[in-house]
């Protein structure tokens, strides 16, 4: 009896976290498609808000802005964390490892606003004395690789440290210099850690707000600053139909990513019974 009652709390706690997590979501996307801007009372399914959404130029612009900028990170702190989380792996002393690891964690635990506001400070100095870079996608792109390659580097690591290095060892007993090992061996071992970290980045730099404020420049405004300028403002059902566009991309990427890296371990799967199969006949 304990056990049964155990089992069904645990359940239904289960329920509760979902509909905690998703029940608000699930009502956006309905009021997303109410034809009137009551936002507490449905009153019918209409398209009007997505067809307001396609007339608005500062969402719009705004979209296309944030895309570029959260690709652009995406790729920056997936390339510089995969090496951040190498070294700190595989080299476990050299001079400045600990000053090197702090640095690299620091973003995980400061404040988004300490962050900007210093980010904002040194490319105001830096503009000050170079006339270069103006506030704008370029700067966005810097501050949010400072935030999503500390993160990437966390998921990196965990995966490095998984890797058999015995593998690695045989490939340069064979003849393999240390960048084809690293290039050939370790990489693909590691590959869906780098897809899960660039990931994880574009959607940390395309949710950014705090530290867009601080360092877009006049006329430069991503999505989320245009979507929290217009809830500053009062409740505006294009905010809703933009963000459930929003889940249905995100949520089609997760899913896709999920179904890659399901058929990528069978793969494996496979190959290492081939494999253990030949050397055993």
């Amino acid at each position: 009896m304990q056990r049964i009652l155990q089992n069904y709390f645990g359940r239904a706690w289960m329920v509760l976290v979902f509909l905690f997590l998703y029940l608000p979501l699930l009502f956006m996307v309905v009021f997303s498609f109410n034809s009137s801007r009551q936002d507490a009372v449905f009153t019918g399914f209409s398209w009007r808000w997505y067809e307001a959404l396609g007339r608005d130029t500062k969402i719009v612009e705004g979209f296309w802005l944030s895309l570029q900028i959260a690709l652009a990170t995406g790729v920056l702190s997936a390339v510089l964390g995969t090496f951040a989380a190498f070294v700190l792996v595989r080299y476990q002393r050299f001079i400045g490892r600990t000053l090197f690891s702090g640095m690299v964690n620091a973003p995980l635990v400061m404040p988004e606003v300490v962050i900007g506001l210093s980010l904002l400070l040194l490319m105001v100095g830096i503009q000050n004395v170079f006339g270069w870079p103006e506030r704008g996608l370029l700067t966005i792109v810097l501050g949010h690789t400072l935030l999503g390659m500390a993160y990437a580097m966390v998921v990196v690591q965990s995966r490095l440290l998984e890797v058999d290095r015995s593998v690695e060892e045989a490939a340069m007993d064979l003849g393999a210099k240390p960048v084809q090992v690293f290039f050939l061996v370790t990489l693909p071992n590691i590959a869906q850690a780098i897809v899960a970290a660039f990931l994880l980045s574009f959607t940390l730099s395309f949710d950014d707000v705090v530290i867009s404020e601080f360092l877009s420049g006049p006329g430069v405004n991503t999505l989320p600053q245009v979507i929290f300028g217009y809830a500053r403002r009062g409740i505006n059902p294009t905010i809703y139909a933009a963000a459930t566009i929003l889940i249905t991309i995100i949520s089609t990427a997760v899913v896709a990513y999920s179904v890659w890296v399901a058929r990528q371990s069978r793969r494996l799967a496979r190959e290492a019974q081939l494999a253990l199969a030949e050397a055993q006949g």
